[in-house]
């Protein structure tokens, strides 16, 4: 796994990309996200998960003039959720946002995300993006539909959209989370079991610029519905622990 250095030592806002042979969708995609932070000190971290195409010369190229874009490279193919993880893991700011790396999640609509979560600290702990105007097959659409809706009758988290990549969160949080491969499509359910808040803001699905989707869809079905079983499990088994502001210290 390498890394690159440089860019701003504190940041207040990381973005996670997750890709695998997005090579068309990289150069674009880092320039919509520097035009839609300006102002505010950030960092990009692209987790190029395995890619084979010309993804990482892309990224090197566009790193020479940008200290504030990484690259953190996994050897071999680890999944989404992975990629994520080792995002956030590797990222200097408080507060993450995530956006999938084909071009279809606008970065427009992270200021409105990182707004949210800052207004809601300290009860807010995830803001997702919720998908209008889906860009994606009908065949897709509706094995999403089915998926949303077992999800949200067995875990009731009041998330019609957990496939949207578009979201912003705190590190610190996500990584006291338990992981498993398929956690991003559970934050509102794991967040809300620490305690915390889960806000929505809608945004506008966009289509793919270039290439093919390289991400399953619940790997889809069968695996999702064991994860899904899963966390319904670790919901009923939480017990109630204080946050740390809900801990009067001994003096």
């Amino acid at each position: 796994m390498l890394a690159s250095n440089g860019g701003d030592p504190d940041p207040a806002v990381s973005v996670v990309v997750p890709v695998r042979n997005e090579a068309g969708n990289v150069a674009p995609l880092v320039a919509e996200i520097e035009a839609a932070l300006a102002g505010r000190a950030f960092e990009i971290l692209y987790v190029n998960d395995g890619s084979i195409d010309a993804t990482e010369a892309q990224l090197l190229a566009l790193m020479t003039e940008r200290p504030w874009l990484r690259q953190i490279r996994h050897e071999k193919s680890c999944g989404q959720s992975a990629a994520i993880r080792t995002g956030v893991a590797m990222a200097r700011a408080p507060a993450i946002v995530t956006l999938d790396g084909d071009g279809q999640n606008d970065p427009a609509f992270i200021p409105a995300l990182v707004d949210a979560l800052e207004k809601g600290v300290p009860r807010a702990g995830l803001i997702a993006g919720q998908r209008v105007g889906r860009k994606a097959s009908g065949f897709k659409r509706m094995q999403s539909r089915i998926a949303n809706g077992v999800r949200g009758a067995v875990l009731k988290d009041g998330t019609r959209d957990t496939g949207c990549g578009l979201k912003a969160f705190r590190r610190d949080l996500f990584l006291a989370l338990p992981y498993f491969d398929g956690l991003h499509r559970f934050l509102p359910a794991l967040v809300r079991r620490e305690g915390f808040d889960v806000g929505y803001v809608d945004v506008v699905d966009r289509p793919r610029r270039h290439g093919v989707s390289n991400y399953g869809l619940w790997d889809r079905l069968w695996i999702g519905l064991l994860d899904l079983f899963g966390v319904w499990w670790l919901i009923r088994r939480r017990k109630r622990v204080p946050r740390d502001e809900e801990v009067t210290r001994a003096r």
